[in-house]
């Protein structure tokens, strides 16, 4: 089996939002937008529910139905203090709730073009897996 590398690297802190890039085998493959980032691998109690960046860390990316959208979706697995960290589309860290958001063009206070990106990672994901391989993301 082999593993398909993906990196969340950050690169703008705010303190209601995170931008940063994410990386396919060392490739740019889009931009992101996440809550705050209160350093939860560090400092858990930081957590502020629906408003906080996930820990950095690696974790098994898969695909899954998502209930509340009704349609696959990449997921995030084991997630310390965190269920259904799902990579989707949304524009700003009101679209988020401890999600990465992922779109093609950075913007001020997010991302934009979503469609696209959430589309190909959907079906890397899935082409993937379909050839006995996993995918895994690093948050840095």
């Amino acid at each position: 089996m082999n593993i398909l590398d993906l990196t969340l690297q950050r690169e703008i802190l705010d303190e209601e939002f995170t931008l940063g890039r994410l990386y396919v085998a060392n490739v740019h493959f889009g931009y992101t937008c996440e809550d705050a980032d209160r350093q939860l691998e560090t400092f858990p109690e930081r957590k502020v529910h629906g408003s906080s960046a996930i820990p950095r860390g690696r974790y098994r990316l898969t695909a899954s139905l998502s209930n509340r959208f009704g349609r696959d979706m990449p997921i995030l697995v084991g997630v310390p203090g965190f269920s259904g960290v799902r990579i989707h589309g949304g524009n700003g860290p009101a679209d988020t709730e401890g999600c990465p958001l992922l779109g093609r063009v950075r913007t001020p206070r997010g991302v934009a073009n979503c469609a696209e990106r959430n589309t190909a990672l959907l079906k890397l994901i899935n082409d993937t897996e379909e050839a006995g391989n996993e995918c895994w993301l690093t948050v840095e």
